[in-house]
Order: structure tokens, then C-alpha cells, then sequence
């Protein structure tokens, strides 16, 4: 099944199991973000990309352009293991890999995770890629892809029991990632 197949199937098991307020908040939020033109911010095709180093799932460190000596890396940006639209995304990602693989191409994905969630998302979706945490955000400010999370929508993950306190290094929902992919050829 293709990833939107399997999108559309969540989202028709979401909207009939979320309160209708929530989901229409969900919307309203989610229209905000597209009115800011919050991907404008966002690193853009042809830009400069900075060598970084971050831990992966297995605590060793991953650099940008020791992976580029390699071929292309190809980054998925993701919210983190609590968000169904990213695990959806990282096991479909799993299953290109050897196509990837086949052009030579590294496949990485970052989140503000702490290391021991990144590990649990990387064994809970079986991925065979790093998984890497950017847990001061660094990395994700100078891609363009923070924001402010709306309180609304704060609230509303606390109802849903999503602490992301517990999860990122990050103790305030000051900032929040948007999910995002890239090619990366050169640094």
C-alpha cells in the first residue's frame, strides 16, 4: 500500500475516533501553519547546507560529510516516535531503502528526540537507517523548520497524553519541528 493509502486509511480511523472539536481545531491549526508560509523559512533548493554531527540511535556519531563521501543523503525531518504521520512516513522510507541504496544515496532522519526515543522509534518501525537526535534543535533551526506550537494545540496533545517533555531534551513546547525532506549533494 502506498504511503498516502495508508495516510488517507489513518486519517478515516482518526476522524472517527477523535472528538469532532478536536479535529476541527486540528484543521484550523494546521491551515494557520500553511497561512505563515512557515516553508518559505525553510532551507530552499540550491542553499548551502552546514556539516553537522549528531548522535544516532545507537549513540555514535553520524556526520554530514562523511555520509556525503559516500553519495547523496537523503534527511527526513520528523516530529518524533509519538506522531502517526511520522511513523507511516520512516517505514515507508524503510522500504525504499534499497532503491535508495541501489543510486548510491544514504538515508538519515532527524528529530528532537532524546536517544532513547530515537532508538525506540528506530526498533519499533524495524528501520535499518540512522536515526538521529537533534535535541538542542540546532540542526532543525538551520534547516528554517522550527515554529512556535499553537497553546490550543498544546493542550490539546496533553489531553491526547503526548508529553513531549518526556521525549525531547526540550522542556517547553517553545518550538516544534516541521516535518520536511532533503536532498543533500554537497556541503
Amino acid at each position: 500500500m502506498s504511503l498516502k493509502a495508508q495516510i488517507d486509511a489513518y486519517n478515516v480511523q482518526k476522524e472517527a475516533k477523535l472528538p469532532a472539536d478536536a479535529l476541527a481545531l486540528m484543521n484550523t491549526t494546521n491551515a494557520e501553519l500553511i497561512a505563515q508560509h512557515i516553508k518559505d523559512n525553510a532551507l530552499q533548493v540550491g542553499q548551502k547546507v552546514t556539516n553537522f554531527s549528531l548522535a544516532n540511535h545507537q549513540e555514535n556519531t553520524v556526520e554530514l560529510a562523511t555520509l556525503l563521501k559516500q553519495g547523496p543523503v537523503i534527511i527526513s525531518f520528523y516530529r518524533g516516535g509519538w506522531c502517526p504521520y511520522c511513523n507511516l512516513e520512516l517505514k515507508a522510507l524503510n522500504d525504499y531503502l534499497p532503491q535508495f541504496k541501489a543510486q548510491n544515496a544514504q538515508l538519515i532522519a532527524i528529530s528532537p528526540q532524546l536517544p532513547d526515543e530515537t532508538l525506540s522509534t528506530a526498533q519499533k518501525n524495524d528501520l535499518e537507517f540512522d536515526v538521529l537526535s537533534d535535541v538542542s534543535n540546532k540542526i532543525a533551526k538551520q534547516f528554517g523548520l522550527l515554529f512556535t506550537l499553537d497553546e490550543r494545540i498544546q493542550a490539546l496533545y496533553t489531553e491526547f497524553g503526548i508529553d513531549l517533555s518526556t521525549t525531547t531534551a526540550i522542556k517547553a513546547f517553545n518550538y516544534h519541528y516541521r516535518p520536511l525532506m532533503l536532498l543533500i549533494n554537497k556541503v
